[in-house]
Parts: C-alpha cells; sequence; structure tokens
C-alpha cells in the first residue's frame, strides 16, 4: 500500500468516524476528543486507541460497535482493533470548538 493509498483510506476512516455519536450528547465521537490514535497497517489492520466521556460509560458498547461496523465498510481495512484507552483522562478542553460550541462550553 502506498502512502498516498494509506492517506486517502485514513481520511475516508476519519469520515465514517464522524458518523458516530455518542447516544447521551449530540456530538460525534471524533469532534469530542475521543479519538486519541487511528493507526492504518500495510496489510490494512486498523488500530484505533479511543477513550469514553466517562470510564462507566453505558453506552460504551454501543459506541463500539457502531465505530466498529461503520469503519469495517471503508474499502482497504481488512481488520479492526478498538482499544478503549483511559490514559489520557478525557477532559471537554479536547473537543474541537465546533463541539465546545454546540455544547455550550464557549
Amino acid at each position: 500500500m502506498t502512502a498516498e493509498e494509506k492517506l486517502h483510506i485514513e481520511e475516508k476512516v476519519v469520515e465514517m468516524i464522524k458518523t458516530v455519536y455518542d447516544p447521551e450528547i449530540p456530538i460525534d465521537v471524533y469532534s469530542l476528543g475521543l479519538i486519541y490514535k487511528i493507526d492504518l497497517g500495510d496489510d490494512g489492520t486498523l488500530n484505533i486507541d479511543m477513550t469514553l466521556t466517562a470510564p462507566n460509560c453505558p453506552a460504551a458498547d454501543f459506541i463500539v460497535d457502531d465505530m466498529r461496523m461503520k469503519v469495517e465498510s471503508v474499502d482497504g481495512v481488512t481488520n479492526v482493533n478498538i482499544n478503549i484507552v483511559f490514559e489520557p483522562e478525557w477532559n471537554k478542553d479536547m473537543m474541537t470548538e465546533e463541539a465546545k460550541l454546540e455544547l455550550g462550553f464557549l
């Protein structure tokens, strides 16, 4: 896989992640700053490190399953590993400016 192909696939992955929402918050998980790492291997294996707004998030399984289904649909992605991490701890400063505005933090 060339660097250009890899970049194109990663861009498509980000587009798909931006369609994944926490059902309790009307902002996508990417804009919330919950995605810490997106790493696409040359074999098409996609590794995503993400966190949750709270360690005991009741929607965690829903969010992970929704993300897996969506990013697996991207051409060039052959396998998906989603790792839930809690370091660094998420805070509202990790959100995009648009998300902060939408939620009234600005």
